[in-house]
């Protein structure tokens, strides 16, 4: 699971409002029974060359989140992200790779909504003019359940997580209370 996704998974409501505040509605969508309204990010082309260099180049990095029309609430998750690899003198081949994550049962924790469940599903799809049997595709699920939640661990510093650059640059280094709505 990417270290984006556990962010998203409504485990840090801040990081999902920090990552999702430029995105663009796009419509709407029922997701197992609730209405939904979609937010896409899609990383722009200065991003996408930032992760690049020589021998692999993201070509594209799109993000769909589905919140809870009642209750705002991140419900589902769809990350997909294609790569091109070339090696000096190789031909190219490409990753595509696709994260679909259901987030489910959140519950109050010190007045904060924390999902406690979800099922996350990746496709990883290989495929280039040189794979002389085709694409190679690739599927893994989890399903994943947090049982204890606690805040401002002490001992642990934000040394013991790495955050996306998106959501790091957001918040500065002295402590925050992660419930308090006016530290956006």
């Amino acid at each position: 699971m990417s270290i984006l996704q556990l962010y998203v998974q409504g485990l840090d409501p801040l990081a999902v409002s920090a990552v999702f505040s430029p995105a663009q509605h796009v419509g709407e969508k029922r997701i197992s029974g609730v209405d939904c309204f979609m937010l896409k990010l899609s990383a722009d082309q200065t991003d996408l060359a930032e992760r690049s260099d020589s021998t692999a180049e993201m070509i594209k990095h799109v993000i769909f989140g589905y919140f809870s029309q009642r209750s705002g609430l991140l419900v589902y998750l769809e990350d997909s992200y294609l790569t091109r690899i070339q090696s000096p003198g190789t031909y190219p081949t490409y990753w595509e790779t696709t994260m679909s994550t259901k987030i489910d049962d959140y519950r109050t924790v010190e007045g904060v909504m924390i999902a406690h469940s979800g099922q996350t599903n990746v496709i990883i799809t290989r495929f280039g003019d040189n794979l002389k049997s085709g694409p190679t595709i690739t599927r893994m699920e989890e399903t994943w359940t947090i049982d204890d939640v606690a805040f401002n661990v002490p001992g642990l510093s934000i040394d013991c997580f790495i955050a996306p650059n998106e959501v790091q640059k957001h918040f500065p280094e002295e402590k925050l209370d992660w419930r308090s709505p006016l530290q956006c």
